[in-house]
């Protein structure tokens, strides 16, 4: 019996195409990936779905080096979708040889996506993952090159598929006949496809280089505000947002809140100076419950220091202006 490690979104095509192989016969195991950008939840749950072991690896640090610097670029926002598949299919090529796996598979459909899986961009993944020659497509096999893996007979060809284009109308009718009901609507699931995300992490890579997971992990969260070249403000909307900022804060990084009053969390990264400072503070008490008095008493906290500054808050068409879209 032969055994395929492949990546699994969490979505209906890489569901499919792992209960493809399995209907062979073959050992079929799938992997998540987990970074800022996207995390394993839909995979879980999938996995659970179609009954097959899943491994999930954090990849968060070598994921975010990659983004920063995509060899194949950007699509329409800041999703470097060629480089990132490559890299996926190049880490899961070492488990397979470290497991003891036969090849690769994923669940990419050609012609779904314009830019990313047409026919081209497909032999780019393969070949800047290094391990061309034991990647399987399932979903569009018969419309592709034979792979070793079927010259081998590991797989059978002929019940393999090939589906093709952006309709998923001929998937949705296969998880009908196959009995898999539970599955998410397409689209979605990566922010760096979000045009809103995409914005902010432009901001933060011009201004902050050399920022890390953490970073970005603020960026998802509330409002976002450029207080300098240097320093960015991130103010939460809600508690929840407040709880999310409160332990994501680093001890290089500024706490704020407002006192005797109430109002949003806010976090200092990067390296602020006094006047970056006096602005993060006036946008705390801006959107705070003293936003119409004369002067808010705001706490910072950095690390074991901490003090206090009472500042005018800002007024929103000010922070309107220093929010980042």
């Amino acid at each position: 019996m032969s055994k395929a490690l492949g990546l699994l979104s969490g979505g209906l095509d890489s569901s499919l195409a792992a209960m493809v192989l399995k209907r062979q016969g073959i050992e079929v195991t799938c992997i998540s990936f987990v970074t800022p950008f996207f995390g394993s939840a839909k995979a879980e749950k999938a996995a659970r779905n179609i009954d097959i072991p899943l491994l999930v690896r954090d990849i968060s640090e070598v994921h975010l080096a990659m983004v920063k610097n995509p060899v194949y670029g950007y699509g329409k926002n800041m999703n470097p979708c060629i480089d990132c598949h490559a890299m996926m299919f190049r880490l899961a090529a070492a488990i397979m040889e470290e497991e003891g796996f036969d090849f690769l598979f994923s669940g990419e459909v050609l012609g779904q996506r314009p830019m990313s899986q047409n026919a081209n961009a497909l032999k780019a993944v393969a070949k800047h993952a290094g391990c061309a020659d034991r990647i399987l497509r399932p979903m569009s096999a018969k419309l592709l090159p034979p792979t070793p893996m079927e010259e081998q007979g590991l797989v059978d060809r002929e019940r393999l598929l090939d589906i093709q284009g952006r309709s998923r109308k001929p998937q949705e009718a296969l998880a009908m006949q196959w009995g898999l009901e539970d599955y998410p609507a397409s689209g979605g699931g990566c922010l760096l496809t979000e045009k809103s995300f995409s914005g902010r992490l432009r901001d933060l890579f011009d201004h902050q280089p050399d920022c890390d997971a953490t970073d970005v992990h603020l960026l998802k969260l509330g409002r976002q505000f450029r207080l300098s070249e240097q320093a960015k403000l991130s103010m939460g909307r809600n508690e929840a947002d407040n709880a999310a900022l409160r332990e994501l804060c680093r001890p290089t990084d500024i706490l704020l809140k407002t006192n005797g009053v109430a109002g949003p969390l806010g976090v200092i990264s990067g390296t602020p100076d006094s006047e970056a400072l006096e602005k993060a503070c006036a946008l705390v008490g801006s959107y705070s419950k003293g936003k119409d008095q004369p002067q808010v008493e705001v706490s910072l906290r950095q690390g074991q220091e901490e003090w206090t500054r009472s500042v005018p808050p800002m007024s929103r068409e000010d922070a309107g202006l220093l929010q980042i879209d």
